[in-house]
């Protein structure tokens, strides 16, 4: 299994309890697939660096995991049809 890493924006109007309820959900994603999630770093709220969607600020996880190709796919998948994920990235390491 390769390493990763995703870099995802969370809608900063969300509560707390919802923006640790979608950290979750992602981890979950990955572990389901029989990956393994080395590390989550809930960076907090930052300012964008242009608008996103009239907003300029959103909450920021960085979420370092080992998986193969079908549950990177799936995270993108997911990641892309959440209405509360304003962006996301998944890199190789």
């Amino acid at each position: 299994m390769a390493k990763y890493e995703m870099l995802y924006l969370i809608n900063n109007a969300l509560t707390d309890e919802a923006k640790d309820a979608k950290v979750a959900k992602y981890e979950e994603v990955v572990k389901a697939m029989g990956g393994n999630v080395v590390s989550t770093d809930k960076w907090g709220t930052k300012k964008t660096p242009y608008p996103i969607n009239y907003k300029t600020e959103a909450y920021y996880v960085l979420m370092t995991f080992e998986a193969n190709g079908k549950i990177v796919e799936e995270l993108k998948r997911v990641a892309g049809i959440d209405a509360d994920v304003v962006r996301r990235l998944i890199t190789k390491l």
